[in-house]
């Protein structure tokens, strides 16, 4: 079993990843591989919408995004972070999920485990953490909570690391995606089937 955990902040050792590391050492205890991929300080480019990955060939940004395409069916679950800018996550990570659920077909992220892990100095967690959160919830994922919204607080990573209830919240979090991941494994060693969906109906508000 893999959790691949996606570090959307500019700094590769700051807040958030301070937050993913929480998770990853249960992770890692409970015996699941774990991946933190930091996207990095360059320019991530935006959905242009030329649909050329819905031809086959995944996104014309030859990037990470085509990195996890080519390795979905071995990934069990994502854990995506980002700090807070404004009230949202920040631009660079919207904008590499944007290209990365659109390029990947809907029934290669059905069934996989998903959440979401927000860092703020005071506020706009929660909005941030509702923003990260759409992208899941029309994939077919399973989503996964815990005993509180998944953020922590702090200004840099020794303040996070006195965070004690949001990084109580981080391994909580952790434990549950491990029992699902633990349950569904099981599940499928025991004959339990995954949903047969029906074929899609796409509407819109002018029929």
């Amino acid at each position: 079993m893999k959790i691949l955990m996606i570090n959307g902040s500019p700094n590769q050792n700051g807040c958030t990843y301070t937050a993913l590391s929480e998770m990853a050492a249960v992770f890692e205890k409970n015996g699941i591989e774990t991946e933190i991929l930091w996207l990095g300080k360059k320019a991530t480019p935006d959905c242009i919408a030329c649909c050329k990955c819905q031809q086959g060939g995944g996104c014309v940004f030859n990037d990470e995004v085509n990195d996890i395409a080519a390795r979905i069916d071995d990934i069990d679950g994502f854990v995506f972070g980002s700090p807070v800018y404004y009230g949202g996550p920040t631009g660079r990570l919207t904008s590499f999920m944007d290209r990365l659920f659109f390029s990947i077909p809907n029934e290669k992220f059905a069934g996989k485990l998903a959440a979401s892990v927000v860092s703020c100095r005071r506020g706009g967690a929660t909005s941030a953490f509702q923003r990260l959160n759409q992208y899941y919830l029309i994939e077919n994922m399973i989503v996964a909570g815990s005993q509180y919204w998944n953020q922590v607080h702090g200004s840099d990573p020794e303040q996070v690391k006195l965070d004690a209830e949001g990084l109580q919240t981080m391994r909580t979090l952790a434990q549950n995606m491990t029992w699902l991941l633990q349950s569904i494994k099981s599940g499928r060693e025991n004959g339990v089937e995954a949903p047969q969906y029906e074929d899609k109906t796409f509407t819109n508000f002018i029929r």
